[in-house]
């Protein structure tokens, strides 16, 4: 276990590679071998190989909902100024294609934007040394 009171960080810039690499990929942050998801869209409540829990607290994806609408919405700004200034489209057109595109930037967004924010939420634990985020399986009570 690492010491609280130690001066190095929690965090080097080879951790939150490996972190945000292996949530990418759809898998935990701390171990690198548990699905994330059960389905497309559905988060796993746990790491089935280290048992990490992902969501720890009632709420806890409130940021993962902010960060979607962020993304989506710059998304739709831009698709939208592109529609105005690069095509003579009518708005009988442009209206439904841009709705249709949103929609499924917003479904193939979900997957990344929660697994992001799992990832989040784990550095942050890890670099506020919180014991829980810093044990690995063989230390872990859960």
């Amino acid at each position: 276990m690492t010491d609280p009171t130690a001066s190095e960080p929690a965090i080097t810039n080879k951790d939150w590679k490996s972190y945000i690499a292996r949530v990418w990929q759809r898998k935990c942050p701390r171990c690198g071998n548990g699905d994330l998801f059960i389905s497309r869209t559905k988060l796993a409540a746990a790491c089935d190989s280290c048992s990490l829990r992902y969501r720890r607290e009632q709420g806890g994806m409130t940021g993962q909902l902010y960060l979607a609408a962020v993304i989506t919405q710059i998304f739709a700004a831009s698709m939208v100024g592109i529609i105005f200034i690069f095509t003579d489209w009518t708005p009988a057109f442009s209206i439904p294609f841009g709705l249709t595109i949103l929609a499924l930037f917003g479904y193939w967004l979900l997957p990344k934007t929660t697994a992001l924010w799992v990832c989040i939420e784990f550095m942050t634990d890890v670099g506020n040394r919180e014991k829980w985020a810093l044990e690995d399986s063989s230390d872990s009570d859960v």
